[in-house]
């Protein structure tokens, strides 16, 4: 049987053991939250979260209830396991959810609920060939504190622990780096662990030689907006 998720579609890409809040307050997905809720102790409460790909899928206070916004989505998803609730007196909420595992979406149907659903083919996390992730992971650790390092504002080292398993780390990066929607979504579609590692590998030496550039500028970054004094 073709598993079948609620979309929650949003202008970000989520990752796998990343946490994700939202705050809820659409009348559709008031009900997918209340749907995840009712469930029976022990079953999976989970959604798909697929970053937009064109339009804007909130609805106006001139749409009718029945009316969805166009909206084109990304194919390749990851779902949202529901953790905690806040329900609040006017019925939104505030939830907070963690990635759980890829999807690909192969059908969405948007007639079935108030929020759309999908047919969806899950994906694995291969590691590419373990002894190469392992290989490329240290390096991409490495490159990472590096990138870190430029985005601080004092010169402080980074303290912080990350984490060594490939994979793992692969995601968290992803997640945390300062790059585009485009980009983060290319790393989510990656077929392996070694895939997504090596190009990061790419895109943290791209990003780390424009930061690089940006501190070689001798003036302040805010004077570059301003247009010259005449005086």
């Amino acid at each position: 049987m073709t598993p079948r998720l609620p979309l929650f579609p949003l202008g970000t890409v989520l990752f796998p053991g990343l946490v994700l809040p939202l705050h809820v307050f659409e009348d559709r997905y008031r009900e997918l939250v209340r749907h995840l809720m009712a469930l029976p102790e022990g079953q999976n409460r989970e959604f798909g979260v697929v970053a937009i790909r064109h339009g804007w899928e909130v609805q106006t206070p001139g749409d009718g209830p029945g009316t969805r916004a166009t909206v084109s989505l990304h194919e390749v998803g990851c779902t949202a396991e529901l953790r905690q609730v806040t329900e609040h007196p006017d019925g939104r909420f505030d939830i907070v959810t963690v990635g759980r595992r890829r999807f690909r979406i192969s059908n969405v149907d948007d007639g079935a609920a108030p929020y759309l659903t999908a047919e969806v083919e899950w994906l694995p996390e291969p590691a590419g060939g373990a002894d190469l992730a392992d290989a490329l992971a240290p390096r991409v650790l490495a490159t990472f504190r590096r990138y870190l390092t430029l985005m601080r504002t004092d010169d402080g080292e980074v303290g912080e622990q990350l984490p060594e398993d490939p994979t793992v780390l692969s995601h968290l990066v992803a997640a945390t780096a300062a790059l585009t929607l485009a980009d983060r979504q290319r790393l989510l579609a990656a077929p392996d662990t070694a895939s997504r590692l090596r190009a990061e590998l790419r895109l943290l030496s791209r990003e780390a030689a424009l930061l690089r550039r940006i501190r070689a500028v001798p003036v302040p970054l805010s004077e570059l907006s301003s247009p010259p004094s005449p005086n």
